[in-house]
């Protein structure tokens, strides 16, 4: 379970966050929508601990990401190119994580296979460093790295960004099968408001740093209101 209280940041008089209250449940599969400047960014970025509030605190678990480090084996995360190693192949990436995270090279082989259908045969085997890959292939390769390790928490920001309609499709697939097989928490954000319907279980309307709306999203549920917002 993640819990915000009083969670405020500004920078400068900009209001980046102001969320009093907010409560994501065990294997919720959470949309975050806004339009741009939002706070969706910022929100995940003080979760992950790469921002401090100015006000108020997160807990993973009951854990704040700012005390301690014990949140970080069971939480993976993919926010932009800053979390790739872009000098090394994707083979070395992943080997580089296996490693750091005890992993033979054989369960690093093993664990790669669950993600051929993503990678599509444009990823493993080019001799291509990760810099020189394309745009969509290196956010393939950054939501495998966040999902890697088998987390119980996962944080994608934008993760549809610079991917064919057919690895959307495939991403979209593989996100929820992941959260009904693992009861993983997901929290994704996004400016495709049709994927982020598809696969969400709730979402969270952001505006001006503020969450406006909780919605369900049942079957969809959603999606009609959140089309009338984003329309007027």
């Amino acid at each position: 379970m993640i819990t915000i209280s009083n969670l405020k940041k500004n920078f400068g008089d900009t209001i980046a966050s102001d969320i009093p209250s907010f409560t994501i449940n065990d294997g919720d599969i959470l949309g975050l929508v806004g339009n741009n400047g939002a706070g969706k960014t910022t929100l995940f970025r003080i979760l992950l601990d790469l921002l401090k509030p100015d006000e108020g605190e997160v807990a993973l678990d009951s854990i704040n990401p700012a005390l301690s480090e014990e949140w970080k084996p069971t939480t993976g995360a993919y926010i932009d190119e800053g979390f790739l190693i872009d000098f090394l192949t994707p083979e070395e990436y992943f080997a580089f994580i296996g490693k750091i995270t005890n992993m033979p090279q054989e369960a690093v082989d093993e664990r790669l296979k669950e993600f051929e259908r993503l990678a599509a045969g444009e990823i493993f085997g080019q001799k291509k460093l990760i810099r020189n890959l394309s745009a969509g292939n290196k956010q393939k390769v950054g939501i495998m790295s966040a999902l890697f390790n088998h987390p119980r928490l996962v944080i994608l920001d934008e993760p549809f960004n610079f991917l064919d309609p057919s690895s959307q499709n495939v991403l979209k697939h593989e996100l929820v099968e992941y959260n009904r097989q693992t009861g993983a928490t997901i929290l994704i954000s996004s400016h495709n408001l049709a994927h982020t319907i598809d696969i969400s279980t709730r979402i969270a309307l952001l505006e001006k740093g503020q969450i406006i709306k909780d919605m369900p999203n049942e079957n969809g549920s959603a999606r009609t209101e959140l089309e009338n917002y984003f329309e007027t």
